[in-house]
């Protein structure tokens, strides 16, 4: 559109239309398009911000002078007048082109710039004017002094802006093109109107105006541009080169002065004329090549400047990062002990920001006061030991105070080293760490040992006591009160050894020494193994135990979820009423299987339900004395759990309404059809069973029961056919009911142990009754059953008996200690075994070889001389005991490693913190059950109560 308009008034002044109307065509034209590169530019400069906001707005204010001139020198008729305003709009256009790069220019090439500009136009002027017009008698009138000017600025302003745009980066250049553009058209009008006015021929309505009319649009099109405001390149260097700019003003200075050479050397020589030519040139090219040299200088200083400015903010950067990235505080100080930087820990930690500590006198500011209420010497102070002495100080007591107006207080340990430069100290470098939880750890652990130590106090005193007494023979005469002390010096023994089994186990759990032994384990069969541990206790409480059965499978260590059960069962049973049952349920909760134990006690408040997990930590202070327990026992359920990735919980309704404690382990999905091949290789032998009882639904169930563990079942209705039966079938126990029409229970009983064949029988009775009330019947049977029977109870109870019939297996145990060896031999012999003791690895090595090959052996690791290894060593290298079981029963628990220089035929270990001899003697028959095919060991569990599998307690390899 610009450019058809300026067409248009092209073709108007060049129509046949006379001087007068061109006259007005011109000036309308030149006034129309100054209105438009004014108002274009003052839209612009309203547009942009910052340096280019001032540019647009001074060009439009040029413009807008220059319009004025233009009109009041029409209107009046006085040139000087409009020449003036229009020197007066250029010089306005000459601060407005110096304004217009986005990035400011130093000074100094501005200024060269300007110098630069003057050459140019002075030399223009000294070409077109006065070397050409003004030459001889060429003037028809002297032109003013405007007239001399105007050219004058016009050059300058054009040349500066074919400068700027030389020396701007790429992105400003094409406003610029069109402001110099529309500056040149201004300039060549300008020194064609100075010419035709020395002539005497200058005359408005000619092409010349064009030039003004295509000045002005060109202005107004720079305005419209999209990179006008310069938003798009603030902040970046101009990517141009002085070079070119200087190329072009020396190279029309060197024009100017040919010309005027030509001109005036017409009279002398041309050797002189040549000369003087080769001197320009030469001053030219040195004036080119050395502002090339700078340029290129500057460029190279300007590069290794930026390079070392990056790598001084890299430094920078880095050392602030690491700075913040130490969890410690640190902060610097000056001579004045004044902070000159600090980190964000050091700031968090005094409860401020940095940018408030900084400047403000360090031991003045957060240093604690004493305990009277008076600040603490500053000559003491390590900052001064360090800033003053220059030596590294240290204070491990000290007391930061926080700032944030709460009045807390911060333990610390200081270290303030000194900061030397050149042999001087100019500050000094203070690390400080906060060690409130250290302290309060010191805090709990002085309280945990002080706990302990009366834990530990109190049982060894009653033992003390108690053996005190009877030792002095004190108690001769009185055998009730001697027993009675037996007991206590029992009872407190058993409390001390669970007392030291349970700090041991919370302080290998809290360091991760206990490595977890995951395997995939049944949840029933869990279960059913910790309730069969606490069932004496609760039959003692008269609590009933109530497990309801799950097939769900988890992948844990079995002996520490056993464990996890036994202390909440155990738990449970202490808290609860006689009377009261305990039930364990477990149910899938997504990927985790849920378990509960969950009792009818008195319950716990809600201030407690997250206190009691504590260490010694109990609802009720007297606890422990009344209920027994170590106040360990729910901190190392928690932390067995938490280890398998699950959590330990409690939930309680309020006192007197009972109490659920809760955890999970991670589920395992097994493949239905393996699953299903593993209960078919897994199925015990035929162990069978008669249960007689005249009820025929009771059979069903017993049978039921004993069925799903794998038993052969056969039962009878009354004792006729029970006594026939088991002639015929030769159980391996059998189930009576007392109360049956015809041949009673106990008339079954008689018979059986009066005949040799089934003297030995074990026979479980079952009855309403209890043993108390039928001790002639009583002391016949093997296990006694009160109706209701609970299903685990039974399969538990036929289990026991069973197992515990005479085998004359023959059990080599090999222990050091006397007393320890001497108890578990008891327990064996008891249990129906045949014991070869021996207290050393060549003792045994005697036995071994007197031909005493044992069915199992018992094996402690230390021993004198030589250690459990070398006995294992050796009977691997025996034919026939290389297969033996071996039960290792040590100290500490065996590791990974180990366990497999130990294997032997099955291989069970259990350490002795965990593990009772009444545990060794279940472990042994359910081993010894195993090698002989009564029952094999399970792949999910670590015994059910019904399934022989790995021994409770223990890790069967």
């Amino acid at each position: 559109m610009a450019g058809i308009a300026v067409l248009l008034v092209v073709l108007l002044l060049l129509g046949p239309f006379d001087q007068a109307t061109r006259e007005q065509i011109s000036m309308v034209a030149i006034a129309a398009a100054g209105v438009v590169a004014a108002a274009s530019c003052g839209r612009r400069a309203v547009q942009s911000t910052g340096r280019r906001r001032r540019a647009w707005g001074i060009l439009s204010l040029g413009g807008v002078v220059g319009l004025a001139g233009n009109v009041y020198a029409g209107l009046v008729g006085d040139p000087e007048t409009g020449d003036a305003a229009y020197i007066a709009a250029l010089a306005l256009g000459v601060v407005g082109m110096s304004l217009f790069p986005a990035v400011r220019p130093r000074g100094r090439e501005m200024v060269r710039m300007l110098l630069d500009s003057i050459v140019v136009g002075g030399s223009v002027l000294y070409i077109a004017l006065f070397a050409v017009v003004l030459d001889g008698d060429a003037l028809a009138a002297q032109p003013t002094l405007t007239a001399y000017a105007l050219p004058v600025v016009d050059a300058l302003l054009a040349t500066l802006a074919v400068l700027v745009m030389t020396r701007s980066s790429a992105a400003e250049r094409v406003p610029l093109v069109l402001v110099g553009g529309g500056f040149v058209l201004y300039a060549v009008a300008d020194v064609a109107f100075a010419l035709l006015t020395a002539a005497g021929g200058f005359m408005f309505g000619s092409p010349v105006d064009v030039g003004w009319i295509g000045g002005y649009v060109a202005i107004a099109l720079a305005a419209r541009h999209p990179a006008a405001s310069g938003t798009s390149v603030v902040g970046r260097p101009g990517d141009g080169t002085p070079v070119l700019g200087t190329i072009v003003t020396f190279c029309l200075f060197l024009t100017a002065a040919l010309v005027r050479v030509v001109q005036a050397g017409q009279g002398l020589p041309g050797v002189a004329n040549a000369l003087w030519v080769a001197v320009l040139v030469a001053v030219v090219v040195r004036q080119i090549l050395v502002v090339a040299d700078n340029a290129s200088l500057r460029h190279g200083l300007e590069r290794r400047v930026q390079e070392r400015t990056t790598q001084l903010r890299s430094l920078a950067s880095e050392r602030e990062r690491t700075l913040e990235s130490v969890a410690d505080g640190i902060y610097g100080v000056d001579p004045e002990g004044l902070v000159t930087f600090i980190n964000a820990a050091a700031a968090q930690s005094l409860g401020t920001s940095a940018a408030d500590l900084v400047g403000r006198n360090a031991h003045a500011t957060f240093h604690a006061l004493a305990e009277d209420g008076s600040s603490h010497p500053v000559e003491h102070c390590y900052i001064t030991e360090a800033l003053r002495y220059g030596i590294t100080a240290t204070a491990e007591q000290d007391v930061y105070r926080c700032l944030d107006g709460t009045g807390n207080e911060v333990p610390v340990e200081v270290t303030a080293s000194p900061l030397r430069d050149d042999g001087g100290i100019r500050g000094a470098v203070v690390a400080f760490r906060d060690v409130t939880e250290r302290r309060e750890m010191e805090r709990i652990k002085d309280e945990f040992v002080s706990v302990v130590s009366h834990e530990l106090r109190t049982p060894l005193t009653a033992i003390r006591g108690a053996l005190g007494l009877i030792d002095s023979n004190a108690l001769d005469d009185k055998p009730e009160q001697a027993a009675r002390m037996i007991h206590i010096a029992l009872t407190s023994s058993e409390r001390l050894g669970r007392l030291v089994d349970d700090i041991l186990d919370t302080e290998r759990l809290n360091a991760s020494t206990t490595r977890l032994e995951l395997e995939e384990h049944r949840v029933d069969a869990l279960v059913a193994t910790a309730v069969d541990q606490v069932a004496v206790l609760a039959n003692e409480a008269g609590v009933a135990l109530r497990p309801v059965g799950s097939s769900e499978v988890v992948r844990a260590d079995g002996e520490r979820i056993v464990q996890t059960l036994t202390n909440l069962l155990g738990n449970a049973v202490r808290f609860s009423p006689h009377g009261s049952t305990v039930r364990v349920t477990a149910m899938p909760v997504g990927d985790y299987v849920e378990l509960r134990v969950d009792d009818e006690g008195r319950g716990i408040p809600p201030d407690k339900l997250e206190a009691i997990f504590g260490r010694f930590e109990q609802v009720d202070a007297s606890d422990t004395r009344e209920r027994g327990g170590s106040g360990l026992g729910l901190t190392i359920a928690r932390s067995i759990v938490e280890r398998h990735g699950g959590r330990l919980w409690a939930v309680s309704e309020g006192e007197g309404r009972g109490s659920s404690f809760r955890f999970t382990l991670r589920r395992v999905t097994l493949d239905v059809n393996r699953t299903a091949e593993e209960s078919l290789e897994e199925a015990p032998a035929a162990t069978r069973v008669v249960v007689v009882d005249d009820e025929p639904h009771v059979v069903d169930m017993f049978r039921r029961v004993l069925e799903e563990r794998g038993y052969d079942v056969v039962g009878v209705t009354d004792g006729s056919a029970a006594l026939e039966a088991i002639d015929e079938e030769r159980p391996a126990a059998i189930v009576l009911d007392l109360a049956m029409p015809g041949t009673s229970g106990a008339e079954v009983l008689g018979r059986l142990r009066q005949s040799a064949a089934t003297a030995g029988l074990p026979v479980v009775v079952v009855s309403g009754t209890r043993p108390t009330d039928a001790l002639e019947t009583a002391v016949l049977a093997d296990g006694w059953l009160v109706k209701p029977v609970d299903p685990g109870r039974l399969i538990e109870t036929v289990r026991e008996v069973i197992r515990r019939r005479p085998t004359h297996n023959r059990v080599l145990v090999v222990e050091d200690d006397d007393n320890l060896r001497t108890v578990v031999a008891t327990v064996l012999e008891n249990g129906g075994l045949s014991v070869t003791q021996a207290r050393s690895v060549s003792e045994a090595r005697d036995a071994l070889a007197s031909g005493a090959e044992p069915d199992l052996v018992l094996l402690d690791l230390k021993l004198p001389g030589a250690n459990g290894q070398e006995l294992v060593a050796d009977l691997r290298r025996h034919g026939r005991l290389r297969e033996v079981p071996l039960v290792v029963y040590s100290g500490a628990e065996v590791s990974l490693e180990e366990r497999e220089d130990l294997q032997l035929g099955r291989t069970v270990f259990l350490t002795k913190s965990h593990t009772t001899p009444d545990a060794v003697l279940r472990s042994v028959l359910d081993l010894l059950d195993v090698v002989a095919g009564r029952t094999v060991a399970s792949r999910t569990g670590a015994g059910d109560g019904g399934e022989t599998g790995e021994p409770p307690s223990s890790r069967t390899s």
